[in-house]
Formats: structure tokens, C-alpha cells, sequence
């Protein structure tokens, strides 16, 4: 399934949106699709062709076009304003005739301010001057009326309907009066029963100053919704657009377009670098605060990775291009805001389903309104003026708003702070969540073994011992070898040199060193002698490497996956905001609750396979609405399962393809960050949502003269024009937002998670007579046809079935389901049990 991304045209205002929406929802092959009203974009999922969308797009009287598939990095115009150039423009001409008219109906007639003799008492000249130029405005803003006419063909009337009929109502009644006075005229009828109809009936200053007005309110409007994209085009705006290639030994100077993966490229100092690549030769220190918001530059070498548009701070750099174009960093995180702001959140369903309807029931109202007050025998122009200021008055626009800008506006700070956003429904989703589940490795730890203890024997100092380490696991391409090599780098160490290596897979390594043979691995392997407490040190979660010299025992080293830094500062954090943190890993108990201890986790599931990961989320979801915090391969299938996923962002793509937030800055930190930011989006989500309900709420009865006091048709197209940037310049707070800050955090509630019934057991099954794939699949649907079967998973080669239990495991029925297929059932290994 696909989902493309298209441009729209022509739309106004939520009537529009949902109008586009449901035009597009229409076509063959259309599975959903999400219209942006902030953004003027629709993405589209689905088999319908492209054509085919335009098409209903064109055919509900918008109009539409594929986004470009060009892979180069998108540029700041994207996200730019068209129309504030074409408003500015439109809104000085309105201003400057409406001056005009404003002098006369207000400054000449209610002040005497001066004209020509020839106007002196000739009524009927300045009701002609006043026509034209209340004319000459609405032809300056005749996209209100166009736009607003084709709506009504189009059976979906917009806010532009709305708009074009308060002024064209006002302009017609005007032109009636006209029409009136040259009767009294030529009836010979006194001059003052012609002034009288002059000054109290002609509404021309309010058809040009209703047009006016609204398009005050779509100026401002289009400024505030530019401002909510500020973050995004300044990202943009950071990339280099030229690159310098090293290419037969010469420098040249390319455009970024021309940059191909394989390129060597050069960055001098206090230049930016042009696209993602690996360094080949140079050091420096690169500032990666345009994407990480890590104010600290960070030394980089040969073979460290460096991203398009950070800064090169000090040495000269000469680099391989790994990934260019829509391919870098800063263009995947781009893309990741920008389609979030394309997609829907769920509360924004509210407003879409009210603006469907707005319109046509405005309409209605109104006509209701005149009817109403001319039973009241209130007189025409009365019910005329109550009519109009209805139509004026009512903002849809407020309502479509409400939620985008706020959507956008909190992307922004997302990206700017390092935490990505896919989705609109993310963003709110992330807010509600009680439960945060969150893998060991990588995520809680550093995901690399260190070494944390050296404890020599007597006889030996450490620092013999570290060297004796470094000579023999030099030679090794063992995990936990390469943390002794990093611990011997890092105090100055050097490895002796080694004769007669041998490697015993699974015990451990010898070989010679000036003539005495050294020994190193597990205790069964070198037997040591000494009163060094083993057991403690596994306890605490580490792994002990044994070392002896010709017999002689040395000491041990212990390596382990170490907490980071922030982890426990992280885990205290998400507790403050009410998230019960459980780790689920595939680590052993006794290692599991170590790490748990330190970091001041509570909850513990360990032992688990990648399938019951997932398993263990979905029993956690019974309580709660549950994120998974995750970096690797095997902890995709868990994000996915989430109601949330969250990935570390120096973790596998799967991982990252498979959440819904990525964590720029790899930690956990940021989860309660994201937690925050969810919240407050939220918040401001619901004000902008309330004043938009409240503002049509008093407004239209205000209009509609329920109340003792009345608003004019100009009042009431001003309050209209301020409703819709209200709930921007409202959004726009968000910018102030410190979602580092948990001084006030507040739990979403007060009562912790039970985990009474969240028991997860592994096992693994033994089977005998598989003999193929289709084995393999029968034997899976046969147990996860069982109820207390969450998963299953075999492998004909070996013989075996890893399954996932939700509940007490009933050998018989496994026994019997497995017979049933015609296989034999030997026997079950359990594995954990948490």
C-alpha cells in the first residue's frame, strides 16, 4: 500500500478540507486520505491513481498536483506562504478605496468633513460615489465571491460563501435604495425624506468593509500559520547548497545536487557539512546542534559518521558521501515533520465532522434570523442587518485551525529538541500514555560492553593484570575482548607481543608471552584459586574474565553493559508524570534485576524472546496505554505492537521504521521530554478548540440580536477576521515551552500499575518428525491455536519450538495438538518465568 502526497489549491477554509476529504475518499482504490488545511497538502493511501485523485479533486472544485518524487534535499520555499504576498497586496488596494468610502459615509456625513460643492446636499451622487467604491473593493477581493460561488455549485458552501454573501446582501440592498430615491426623485419627494433614506439605509460601507476586513483576518492568518512552520524551514535552510569534491586530486566546487554516494568531499573549518558521510582522514570538533540541539561540539576522527548541516568547528575534514539528498539526516527528519503535519490527529475528528456541517447551518440560521425578525415586525433592513452579521460573524476557519497549528507548531519543537514526531496522532497519543516499557541494551544501557572492575590476585598489580588482558584478548574478535582493548587504550596499555594463540570457543584463549603460558576465560577453563567473591560480582550484573601465568592465578576483569548516565534521572522523571517503567529484555533474571536496581525500575519482565517482547506489551496494554522504548532489530515487533513506539535514534533503521517517535539524542531522557511536549500540545489543543466552539457560541446569537446589545455586519466580519488568528498566535506558545523543565509535572493518576496478572513464560518445545518449511507452519498454527499460546515459532532443522505463554502452560493440550498433526512431542525446556 502506497501513500502519496499531493498539493491543493483553492481552499478557504474546514468546509474546504472536508469537502477535498470526502471528494477524495470517494475514489476506487482510496483506503483513507488526511487533508491539511495548514500545510494546503493531502496524503492520499491507497491503489487509486494519481489522475484519479486530481480528478475528484478538480471535479469538488479545488484543484490538486502529485508532489515531486526529485531526490534532493527540500528547500525553505516549500513551506513558505504564497498567498501573504498576494493578500498584502490585495489588502492595500481594499484599504486605500475604503478610506475613501470610510470618508465619506463617516467623515462627511456624521462629521462634515469637507467635499466638493457639487456633493453638498446631492444624496444621490454620493450614494453613487460610495457604489463604486464599494464595487472597486469587491472586485479587489472578488475571490471571496468566485470561490464562493463555486462552492455553492459544488453543493459544499464554505466560509467564502459565507464572506460573499454578508457583502453581496449589503451591496444589493444598497443598490435597491438607490433605485428607491431615484423614484422618490422623480416623484418630486422633499429633500429630507431623501437624506433620511440616505443616511439610514445604504449599506455600501459595509460591503466593502466586510471583504476588507476578512482579508485582515486571512493576512494576519497567513503569517501566523508561516510562523508555525519556522522550525522546519530553518532546518531547510541549513543545508549547504554547494559541496567541495576532491576529484583527480583537484577541488571543485559542485552544486549539492551533483553529490552521489561514493564522493569524496572536503570541509574546511567553520564551514557546514554538505551531506551524510564518514570521515577518512582529518579530526575535528563538528557542532550538531541543528540536529540534535546538543549545544557541545563533538570530536569526530577517521571512521566516525558526520551529518548534512552541522557545522565543522575546527579541523579540516576529508570525507566519503554515504547518503545525499532526501537520503540524509536532516532531510529524513525533515520529511518526518512535514508528514506529520500532513497527517490527522484523532481530536481533530471533532472539528472536521462540526465544519462539514458549519456552513449550510449558518446559512440556515440566518435566513431564520431575517424571517424571525420580520414576523417580529422589526422591518426589513433590521432582519437584513441581523442576517448579515450571522454570516459575518461565523468562523469555520477557527475550528479547521484549532488543531493544525498546534499539531505543527508542536512538531516544531520536537525537531528543534531533537524528539521526531511521524504522525499527528503521535503526538497526541504520547500524552496519555501510563505505561512505558523500555529494553536494556542500548536503551537503559550504554549498549557496549566496559569494563567496570579490575581485581588482581595477590602478587599482581592491576595494571600487569590489565596488560597481561590486553596481550592475549588483542587477538580475539570476542564482544567482551574489545572492552579490555578500550580500558588498556584509554590508561596508556600496550599488548605484549603473543606466541602460540589458541582460541577454545567457549572457554576462553591461550598463548604465550615471553615464554609463560597465559590463560584466560572462564572459571572452568583457569581454575583459579582465590577468595575473590564470583558470585557477587554475577549478582551485581557483571561477567567475570579469568587470567592465569603458568598456573599462577592473576585475577579477574569484569565486563558489563553499564547503566548511562541519565538512565535513573530518566526512570525518576516518567515516574513524576504518573508512567509506571517496565523493562523487558532477553538478559537473564539475575541480570535484568541488576540493571533494574540501578536504575530504579520497579517492574521487570526478563528472558524473552523478540516475539514475547511484543507478548509482553500486549499483556501490559490490559492496564494502560502502553510505549516501548527500543533501539534494535528485535525490539521491532514489540514497537509496532505499542500503542506508541518509541525508537533510540542511534539505533537499527528497522527499529526506527517501526516506532512512531524517534529520539534523536539516544535518551531516555527525551521520553519524558516527548511525554511533556504531548501534553502541553494537547492542552493547547483543547483552548484553541474551546475558543473556537465559545467564539460561535456567543457570537451568533450575538449577531443574531438575542441579546440586548447588537453587533454590526463591520463588527462582526472584524471579530471573524480575529478568531481565526487567535488560535494561531495561541499555538505559537508552544515556542515558549521548556519541555526539559519537570518542576511541574503532575501524574495523569494517582493509584501505581498492579502486575499481579502480567506473568510472560518462555519455553521451548521439542518436536520431533519436521522435516520442512510447511512443518514448520503447521506446528506454529497448531499451538497458537491453543488459548494460553501467545506465540509460536519453529525451526524444522533443529527440532525445535520457541512459544510465548499468556497464562499456566497445559502440557497435555500441547501434547495433544502437536499429535493431532502427526508429529511427536518429546518434551518442554522452560526458560523463564517473570
Amino acid at each position: 500500500m502506497t501513500v502519496d502526497q499531493y498539493n491543493v489549491t483553492g481552499m478557504s477554509c474546514a468546509a474546504c478540507q472536508a469537502r477535498v476529504e470526502k471528494a477524495v475518499s470517494k475514489v476506487d482504490g482510496v483506503t483513507s486520505c488526511a487533508v491539511s488545511l495548514l500545510t494546503n497538502s493531502m496524503g492520499v493511501e491507497g491503489t487509486a491513481s494519481p489522475d484519479a485523485v486530481i480528478q475528484a479533486v478538480k471535479n469538488a472544485g479545488y484543484g490538486a498536483s502529485l508532489k515531486g518524487e526529485k531526490k534532493t534535499l527540500p528547500k525553505a520555499d516549500e513551506l513558505s506562504n504564497p498567498d501573504i504576498p498576494r493578500l498584502r497586496k490585495r489588502l492595500i488596494l481594499s484599504v486605500g478605496f475604503l478610506l475613501i468610502l470610510m470618508y465619506i459615509t463617516m467623515g462627511h456625513n456624521m462629521l462634515s468633513w469637507p467635499l466638493p460643492s457639487y456633493f453638498t446636499h446631492n444624496h444621490l451622487a454620493l450614494a453613487l460615489v460610495q457604489m463604486l467604491l464599494a464595487l472597486t473593493v469587491m472586485v479587489i477581493n472578488r475571490d471571496f465571491f468566485v470561490n464562493g460561488l463555486k462552492s455553492v455549485l459544488h453543493g459544499a458552501p464554505n466560509m467564502d460563501t459565507l464572506v460573499a454573501l454578508g457583502s453581496a446582501v449589503s451591496f444589493g440592498w444598497s443598490l435597491y435604495v438607490i433605485f428607491t430615491m431615484c423614484g422618490a426623485i422623480t416623484r418630486g419627494e422633499s429633500n429630507m425624506s431623501l437624506m433620511e433614506t440616505y443616511h439610514n439605509q445604504l449599506w455600501f460601507e459595509s460591503a466593502a468593509m466586510i471583504p476588507a476586513l476578512i482579508t485582515v483576518g486571512k493576512l494576519l492568518e497567513a503569517i501566523s500559520k508561516g510562523k508555525t512552520t519556522n522550525a522546519v524551514r530553518s532546518l531547510m535552510r541549513l543545508s549547504p547548497q554547494q559541496a567541495t569534491l576532491l576529484r583527480d586530486d583537484q577541488e571543485i566546487e559542485v552544486d549539492i545536487e551533483q553529490v552521489q554516494p561514493g564522493d569524496i568531499f572536503i570541509v574546511r573549518p567553520g564551514s557546514r557539512i554538505p551531506v551524510d558521510g564518514i570521515i577518512e582522514e582529518g579530526n575535528s570538533a563538528v557542532d550538531e546542534s541543528a540536529l540534535t540541539g546538543e549545544s557541545i561540539p563533538v570530536d569526530k576522527t577517521a571512521g566516525d559518521t558526520v551529518s548534512a548541516a552541522t557545522m565543522n568547528c575546527s579541523g579540516y575534514l576529508r570525507c566519503r558521501a554515504t547518503r545525499v539528498g532526501e537520503d540524509t539526516t536532516l532531510a529524513q527528519i525533515i520529511r518526518m515533520v512535514s508528514d506529520a503535519a500532513a497527517t490527522k490527529a484523532p481530536i481533530a475528528r471533532i472539528a472536521d465532522r462540526v465544519s462539514a456541517i458549519f456552513v449550510p447551518a449558518v446559512i440556515i440560521i440566518a435566513v431564520i434570523v431575517v424571517i424571525g425578525w420580520l414576523l417580529a415586525d422589526k422591518g426589513l433592513d433590521f432582519a437584513l442587518t441581523r442576517g448579515i452579521s450571522v454570516l459575518v460573524i461565523s468562523c469555520p476557519c477557527a475550528l479547521g485551525l484549532a488543531t493544525p497549528v498546534a499539531i505543527m507548531v508542536g512538531n516544531g519543537v520536537g525537531a528543534k529538541n531533537g524528539i521526531l514526531f511521524k504522525t499527528s496522532e503521535a503526538l497526541e497519543e504520547t500524552g496519555k500514555i501510563t505505561i512505558m516499557a523500555v529494553d536494556k541494551t542500548g536503551t537503559l544501557t550504554a549498549g557496549a560492553p566496559t569494563v567496570t572492575d579490575i581485581l588482581p590476585a595477590n602478587g599482581t598489580s592491576a595494571n600487569d593484570l590489565l596488560q597481561k588482558a590486553v596481550s592475549i584478548e588483542a587477538l580475539s574478535e570476542h564482544p567482551l575482548a574489545k572492552a579490555i582493548l578500550i580500558k588498556a587504550e584509554e590508561v596508556g596499555i600496550s599488548p605484549l607481543p603473543v606466541e602460540q594463540f589458541q582460541n577454545h570457543p567457549g572457554n576462553g584463549l591461550k598463548c604465550v608471552i615471553a615464554g609463560k603460558t597465559l590463560l584466560a576465560g572462564n572459571e572452568a577453563f583457569v581454575h583459579p584459586s582465590s577468595d575473590i567473591n564470583v558470585s557477587m560480582l554475577r549478582l551485581a550484573g557483571k561477567t567475570p574474565l579469568f587470567f592465569s601465568e603458568n598456573g599462577q592465578f592473576l585475577g579477574v576483569i569484569t565486563v558489563a553493559d553499564v547503566l548511562k548516565s541519565d538512565s535513573a534521572e530518566a526512570v525518576l522523571a516518567l515516574e513524576k508524570l504518573g508512567i509506571d517503567v517496565t523493562m523487558i529484555t532477553g538478559d537473564s533474571e539475575q541480570t535484568a534485576k541488576a540493571v533494574a536496581d540501578q536504575a530504579g525500575v520497579r517492574h521487570v519482565i526478563a528472558g524473552v524472546l523478540p516475539d514475547g517482547k511484543a507478548t509482553a506489551v500486549y499483556s501490559l496494554q490490559a492496564e494502560g496505554k502502553v510505549a516501548m522504548v527500543g533501539d534494535g532489530i528485535n525490539d521491532a515487533p514489540a514497537l509496532t505492537r505499542a500503542d506508541i513506539g518509541i525508537a533510540i535514534g542511534a539505533g537499527t533503521d528497522v527499529a526506527i521504521d517501526s516506532a512512531d517517535i524517534v529520539l534523536v539524542h539516544s535518551t531516555l531522557n527525551d521520553a519524558a521530554a516527548a511525554v511533556r511536549l504531548s501534553r502541553h500540545t494537547l492542552t493547547n489543543i483543547h483552548q484553541n478548540l474551546f475558543w473556537a466552539f465559545f467564539y460561535n457560541l456567543i457570537c451568533i446569537p450575538m449577531a443574531a440580536g438575542l441579546f440586548p446589545w447588537q453587533i454590526s455586519p463591520m463588527i462582526g466580519a472584524a471579530a471573524m477576521s480575529l478568531s481565526s488568528f487567535t488560535v494561531c498566535m495561541n499555538a505559537l506558545r508552544l515556542n515558549r515551552v521548556n519541555i526539559r523543565d519537570g518542576s511541574n509535572d503532575r501524574p495523569l493518576r494517582k493509584k501505581p500499575v498492579s502486575r499481579a496478572d502480567t506473568s510472560i513464560r518462555t519455553a521451548t518445545l521439542h518436536i520431533e518428525g519436521m522435516m520442512c518449511t510447511h512443518c514448520e507452519h503447521t506446528v506454529k498454527q497448531a499451538l497458537e491455536s491453543l488459548p494460553f499460546v501467545e506465540t509460536a515459532s519453529a525451526d524444522y532443522q533443529t527440532g525445535k519450538v520457541n512459544v510465548t505463554f499468556s497464562g499456566e502452560p497445559d502440557e497435555a493440550a500441547i501434547r495433544n495438538a502437536i499429535e493431532a498433526e502427526d508429529y511427536a512431542y518429546i518434551g518442554m525446556n522452560s526458560e523463564t518465568s517473570t
